[in-house]
């Protein structure tokens, strides 16, 4: 899953970043609302952390208001200094899916971001299940046919998205836009890698049937055929 986080503060950024991102998430940071902007409505994320208040001629709630009028739905956390019922109320009528007040805890923030991720799902469980196939994104664990898989970060996030898009083709762009950064020095060759990588841990060691499957000229499908 890919996420964009849009604050000025560096450390900040940095520290939500680093910590996303040792939960299997591809980040992007950007420092200023304007390249935010341009980030939010052209690039292909499944959700955007956005700061309230920053430098620049768009500020958090400008961006919300020109992804929404643009027609793009990502679900959107809106991080901000002020506490305030009415400030509150602006950033959700602007369209924030959620609210996060400075200073925060990362528990509650990595919470936050698992609930609006599950929520074009519309699912409530945390726990991601094909046939035998079982994934824990809170707790990063994998098993097939109860036998635990040890799986890298990377690894872990392309399972993580075949599992959420079931049972469709996905081309190697859309795994290359929503797996890995915008910065990633990342070929479709390194995608055909992983989902090798992939097949060898949760498909050939099982007779319970390959969930990986290669559409030639399109991509992949992730299901039982």
């Amino acid at each position: 899953m890919r996420i964009l986080i849009v604050e000025d503060e560096h450390k900040i950024a940095n520290a939500v970043k680093q910590g996303l991102e040792q939960h299997s998430y591809a980040v992007d940071a950007i420092y200023d609302g304007d390249q935010g902007l341009a980030m939010a409505t052209t690039e292909p994320y499944d959700l955007v952390i956005l700061d309230r208040m920053m430098p620049g001629h768009t500020d958090g709630i400008g961006i919300l208001q020109a992804m929404r009028s643009q027609g793009v739905h990502t679900p959107v956390l809106l991080l901000t200094a002020k506490d305030k019922v009415l400030d509150r109320a602006e950033g959700l009528n602007a369209g924030a899916d959620d609210y996060l007040v400075k200073p925060f805890a990362f528990v509650e923030l990595i919470a936050r971001v698992r609930a609006l991720l599950r929520r074009p799902q519309q699912s409530v469980r945390t726990m991601l299940t094909y046939k035998d196939l079982f994934l824990d994104p809170q707790h990063m664990t994998v098993e097939r046919a109860g036998q635990p898989l040890s799986l890298t970060t990377k690894e872990f996030a392309l399972l993580e998205y075949f599992m959420r898009h079931s049972d469709r083709i996905l081309t190697k762009d859309i795994l290359m836009q929503h797996v890995w950064d915008y910065d990633a020095d990342i070929l479709p060759n390194t995608v055909e890698v992983y989902v090798g990588y992939l097949r060898n841990k949760i498909d050939k060691p099982f007779q319970t049937g390959h969930l990986i499957h290669t559409k030639r000229g399109f991509g992949y499908y992730f299901g039982v055929q």
